[in-house]
């Protein structure tokens, strides 16, 4: 077995997002509003971690998804939030996710997950995208009831594991997951897809690579050279 876990981001970098947004164009007749959602989502679920409070990732999605719509001067039927959670529920794989996790399945290192989601979404999500095989374990924000990038979530998986931070690897599509494991001593490889970037502030990961395939390529690479 690698000297490394590699632990992985589960949305938008295993699984694609990108299919929200029919619902966002039939809704707000804007396909930028699935972004801002988004980007609304990310930033009151750490606005809840610093207030002290927790409130599962899929409920705290919808409630989001209403205030974008308030804020648009909109309201959403039963039937948008119905849609909403079925799209949410049934998101595909991205199609670099596969072959990237065969590699490095085949090049012998264990991998996990790590994810906003709750421990049943995140499983539920996973298993229909046919990817969920490839890990040992599903982690949860949900165990610590603090949302990423808090720090426990890091120590909750390190320890879990059994594992030395520095011997733990986040891959994840967001600068701000990866800056909260690498201020716990992790490893970072960060896969930027279309909307994101590196932030170039703070240690930097080793990996940067604009999909998953390269990505694992990369984490390959390194570990045979080490």
């Amino acid at each position: 077995m690698r000297s490394e876990v590699l632990v992985f981001d589960v949305n938008e970098t295993l699984l694609d997002l990108e299919a929200l947004t029919p619902l966002f164009v039939r809704v707000f007749a804007d396909r930028q509003a699935m972004r801002q959602w988004f980007a609304e989502l990310i930033l009151y679920s750490q606005t809840l971690t610093l207030c002290g409070d927790y409130l599962p990732f899929g409920k705290l999605a919808v409630e989001v998804l209403h205030m974008v719509a308030r804020i648009r001067g909109l309201s959403l039927t039963a039937g948008d939030i119905t849609e909403f959670r079925d799209r949410m529920a049934a998101l595909p794989a991205h199609q670099d996710a596969l072959p990237a996790l065969e590699k490095l399945s085949a090049a012998g290192f264990r991998m996990v997950t790590l994810t906003n989601s709750s421990a049943q979404a995140g499983q539920q999500t996973l298993a229909q995208s046919g990817l969920a095989h490839f890990f040992e374990k599903q982690f949860s924000v949900e165990e610590v009831s603090r949302f990423k990038p808090a720090a426990e979530n890091y120590a909750n998986v390190a320890h879990a594991l059994g594992k030395e931070p520095g011997s733990l690897r986040l891959i994840a599509a967001h600068s701000w997951d990866i800056l909260g494991a690498m201020a716990c001593g992790w490893k970072g490889a960060l896969v930027a897809r279309p909307g994101n970037a590196v932030l170039e502030i703070g240690p930097q990961p080793d990996v940067v690579e604009k999909d998953l395939l390269a990505a694992a390529q990369r984490i390959i690479t390194i570990e045979d050279a080490g």
